[in-house]
């Protein structure tokens, strides 16, 4: 071989040998790369109660580890998969450095902070799912760079701002889901360029504006969900451009107009949702478009209610498919008769036609709707008798006819709808008997309600199998008859009226068991015989109405009786004794009178028949009153009455059962859950105690004695109470709270570890300051403007709760302690646990000691709170051991290098000051917010950061000294934590000036 050509091939040799190294030495790297990233992740779960994490050790291969996956030719991780594991936590900046990653899935966690903007590295990155988390902060705008991203799943988290402009370049896009946040701004046009788009959800945000039109440029859109917002103005025609649609969802929101007859042309709608807004004008023919809506063959859900549409119901609605499950037409402007053909929608499960102007006779129809699970036909002008045919429908579950001009009697058949749990025929022309078959229907277990008729007879004994009903209503009928003592097995009753009738004989006392009893009306009677004592011993009644019936002897003074607004007993002209304000006779007095000689015919009769009539007068006022009254909803409810407190049924009802998915958090003596109040739709915290833990109880009716009569702005407001009995007859009770949609100072303070260039949801300085100044504001009101002072004995960070704009509310008031009380509990040796009570790292020590609790007790625990809001470490964090404390630790910072203590994200936030206003490349100089006397090497806002930091830091010290006779008042403490902002937020002005 010639040398040339040997020179040649080993030169080839050498150079793909050289190749071969450097591939295998970038694998290697990138290989080290994936896995320090892993451990970061690893690092920023806080929380792991399944135990996954512990696996990912050295002593198995990332690629192994559980929920990693890796590319079998390189040995990249290209799925982190840990949906449903429960972590708590937070994703680091560092999970940009996983490049090969295809796929991120963390759904149903409790991931929270930033979403960081470091995922707009991973260029492969197809599959992102972060939803149901309590992520918060912005959708980066860098997430456009996924170029390959084809699902983006954020929904149910806390993300604010707009949707970013970038996102439209997403091109191969397919699922897109940001709905359940707090998102506001308009739905961007630039959706239109989504072309590979199937699935957009934006419901349950603040978006404002009109849904544009390009949306019709997605032909291949098949599910559109925009409810909850507030979009408005009417309905582009554009909009049936986007054949493939299925679903459309457009609720509750403010659109206007008419639905466009063009979207008659798509053929494969499944789900049509327009419920709740203002379309429609009230004219009529304004449902004539459904006879467009015959084309889509495999409708199921059609909602058209509670909007402004008029006229007759047309015989096109017997057109619509058959596949239709759901038909919402209520509280529209509709009148006339219901086309029989309704009876051709065999599969529907819910039919609402309620609210509207019907009238006519119940159609035959409706008897072949088999399926029916709820029939709303109340609120009309329907008439006639009820078809005993509805006896057929036995799926029903829930039955409205009530407000109605309906007659006769009840049919017996619809005690064959055995799943029935609410029937309410209340408000019409019903009378004869109440069949034994209705009042004893054991499936009802929410309410029954026949109010306003004129039903006779009996109370049938079988009455006694309504065990689970909450809510019986009888009144203002004509009903007669003793009461039956079988009543007393209604043990879930909440709610008793039987008032405005012609019952007689006594109260039985076998109601005694009726422990849950919260409202009881027996007035308008002709009952007898003396008042119950067993009524004053039903711990949770809150009204009692015993008013106009001929009972007699000594009203008692326990329980209610006790409560002169709570009871109604005039008109019992024999009834003597009770609280003074009833201003009745004294028993003995009664007696003398009973015992003298009659009065004269000429004097008697014409007082007997003033009195009667008299009485009458009374009874007919009442009896309209009453009438008024019942046509309300029983959900309404005003949210300020603590006498009358909220049911049981009312607080299940609102959170969906105590549903999971309305679960908001746990506490050491029970659950948080979301709830809506049906009265007037305010958004509530229902706070549900556990009272097998031992001191619940206790700590219920603390909280409510510590806020009945207190009110500020910083103090988180009861809004009402439940003491009552569950579906089971077990003991229930909760306090009905405002709700803060921005959760607890805690998840601010504590998203994640906190570590360097950590990108998660923190507070600012001046939110802190705020925060500062709203907790000492609300300990300042309670220390020394409340008639007695009283202690909270357990401020920290999960017991400050922020609202929408970030104002603080103190809550929990579950260890609460006016000082005269906590002087008598420390009396008392078996009540000295009272002072061991509070937070570890929280508690004073001298409570810690047994000593008697004082206000500043408080003041210690505003102190740690103070030091850990500005250092950003909870007093029982690991570095605190071998005897150096949170305060131990912030004064030897303040003596050598502050910068050291400060809450990272705090520096961050100066970081990003000065590279915002001066480095235009983006680089940001180290600078200190701290700088330990050297004002020259800092700029005049880190400058005055760090003098208000300081002066908080010295304060938190000042306030959690160890020995309280050195600590200062809580009102010292607030005046000085005022000036500290105050001078913060001058110099803010002047800079910007």
């Amino acid at each position: 071989m010639e040398p040339s050509h040997l020179f040649s091939r080993i030169l080839l040799v050498l150079l793909i040998s050289g190749l071969e190294s450097a591939i295998a030495f970038s694998s290697t790297s990138g290989n080290e790369t994936d896995r320090i990233a892993l451990l970061d992740f690893k690092n920023h779960i806080t929380q792991d109660p399944f135990r996954i994490l512990p696996s990912w050790n050295d002593s198995l291969h990332f690629c192994h580890w559980i929920g990693v996956k890796c590319n079998p030719t390189n040995g990249r991780v290209t799925i982190l998969n840990l949906e449903s594991q429960n972590l708590f936590g937070s994703i680091p900046p560092s999970v940009g450095n996983l490049t090969f990653l295809t796929g991120i899935n963390l759904k149903d966690n409790n991931f929270q902070g930033e979403i960081p903007q470091e995922i707009g590295r991973l260029i492969r990155l197809q599959h992102l799912n972060l939803s149901y988390n309590s992520f918060s902060g912005k959708i980066s705008s860098n997430i456009s760079q996924c170029r390959e991203l084809t699902i983006f799943d954020v929904r149910k988290n806390r993300l604010v701002g707009q949707i970013p402009e970038q996102l439209g370049s997403l091109s191969k896009l397919v699922y897109l889901a940001v709905d359940i946040n707090n998102l506001s701004g308009i739905i961007p046009a630039y959706i239109g360029n989504l072309s590979s788009l199937y699935h957009l959800s934006l419901m349950q945000n603040s978006l404002k504006g009109t849904i544009p039109e390009e949306i019709g440029l997605l032909s291949g859109l098949g599910f559109f969900q925009v409810s909850q917002n507030g979009i408005s103005g009417p309905i582009s025609v554009s909009l049936s451009n986007a054949s493939g649609l299925m679903l459309v969802d457009f609720a509750q929101n403010s659109l206007t107009g008419t639905l466009p007859r063009s979207l008659g042309t798509l053929q494969g709608m499944n789900h049509f949702n327009f419920d709740d807004n203002k379309l429609g004008s009230g004219k009529i023919g304004g449902l004539n478009f459904l006879e467009y809506m015959a084309n889509w063959t495999s409708l199921e859900v059609l909602g058209l209610g509670r909007n402004q549409f008029g006229g007759k119901l047309p015989n096109s609605i017997a057109n619509l498919s058959t596949t239709l499950q759901r038909l919402s037409l209520g509280s529209n402007m509709l009148y006339g008769s219901v086309p029989n053909g309704v009876g051709n929608l065999v599969n529907l499960t819910s039919l609402g036609l309620e609210g509207n102007y019907l009238n006519g006779s119940i159609p035959d129809g409706v008897e072949t709707l088999r399926h029916l699970v709820v029939l709303n036909l109340n609120v009309n002008r329907f008439s006639g008798l009820i078809p005993s045919s509805l006896g057929n429908l036995t799926s029903l579950t829930r039955l409205f006819m009530e407000e109605n001009r309906l007659e006769g009697s009840i049919p017996p058949s619809l005690g064959s709808c055995s799943k029935l749990q609410v029937m309410n025929l209340s408000s019409n022309k019903l009378s004869g008997p109440i069949p034994k078959e209705i009042i004893g229907l054991s499936s009802l277990s929410i309410s029954l309600v026949l109010s306003n008729n004129s039903f006779t007879g009996s109370l049938p004994f079988e009455v006694g199998n309504l065990f689970n009903v909450m809510e019986l209503d009888l009144s203002n009928n004509k009903l007669s008859g003793e009461i039956p003592s079988s009543l007393s097995r209604c043990i879930s009753l909440e709610r008793l009226n039987l008032g405005c009738n012609f019952l007689q004989g006594t109260i039985p006392e076998s109601l005694k068991a009726l422990r849950g009893l919260g409202e009881l009306d027996f007035s308008r009677n002709n009952l007898s015989g003396h008042i119950p004592e067993f009524l004053g011993k039903l711990l949770l009644l809150k009204k009692l109405d015993l008013s106009f019936n001929s009972l007699e002897g000594q009203v008692p003074i326990e329980g209610i009786f006790g409560n002169f607004s709570a009871i109604s007993i005039v008109g019992n002209n024999k009834i003597c004794g009770g609280i003074s304000d009833l201003h009745l006779p004294l028993c003995s007095q009664v007696d003398k009178k009973s015992s003298r000689k009659f009065l004269a015919p000429s004097v008697v009769i014409p007082v007997t028949t003033c009195v009667i009539l008299g009485i009458l007068l009374c009874s007919l006022a009442a009896c309209y009153v009453i009438r008024k009254s019942n046509k309300k909803s029983l959900a309404a409810f005003s949210t300020q009455d603590w006498q009358r407190g909220i049911s049981y049924m009312e607080l299940a009802m609102s959170t969906n059962g105590f549903s999971e998915e309305n679960l908001i958090g746990t506490g050491s003596f029970g659950s948080v859950y979301k709830g809506i109040l049906f009265g007037d739709g305010a958004v509530v915290s229902v706070k549900v105690l556990n009272l097998e833990k031992q001191g619940a109880s206790k700590s219920f009716m603390d909280e409510c004695n510590a806020l009945r009569n207190i009110r500020h702005r910083n103090l988180l407001k009861i809004i009402t109470t439940c003491s009552s009995v569950d579906q089971h007859g077990n003991d229930f009770k909760a306090l009905v709270l405002e709700f803060m949609c921005n959760g607890s100072l805690e998840q601010w303070l504590h998203p994640g570890p906190n570590e360097e260039n950590e990108a998660n949801k923190s507070l600012k300085f001046i939110q802190r300051l705020n925060i500062a100044v709203d907790v000492a504001s609300a300990l300042e009101y309670l220390h020394h403007h409340c008639e007695i002072p009283i202690v909270h004995c357990d401020l920290k960070p999960s017991n400050v709760l922020l609202d929408y704009d970030m104002t603080a509310h103190v809550g929990d008031f579950g260890l609460a302690r006016f000082l005269i009380q906590a002087a008598n509990d420390l009396s008392n040796e078996q009540n000295l646990s009272v002072g061991l009570k509070g937070s570890i790292g929280y508690i004073a020590p001298e409570n810690g000691m047994g000593a008697q609790v004082s206000t500043l007790g408080d003041v210690y625990s505003y102190g740690i709170l103070l030091l850990e809001m500005f250092t950003g470490k909870r007093p029982t964090d690991d570095i605190f051991n071998d005897g150096l404390s949170i305060c131990d630790f912030v004064s030897m910072g303040l003596l050598e290098r502050v910068r050291e203590i400060v809450d990272r994200s705090l520096l961050l936030e100066e970081e990003e000051e000065e590279g915002d206003h001066g480095n235009k490349d983006g680089i940001m100089e180290e600078r200190a917010i701290i700088n330990d006397g050297d004002p020259q090497s800092s700029n005049a806002r880190s400058g005055m950061v760090l003098d208000c930091t300081v002066s908080v830091l010295r304060l938190g010290l000042s306030c959690s000294d160890s020995l309280p006779s050195e600590r200062i008042p809580m009102n010292i403490v607030a005046n000085k934590m005022h000036a500290i902002r105050d001078s913060f937020i001058r110099f803010q002005k002047r800079n910007r000036k």
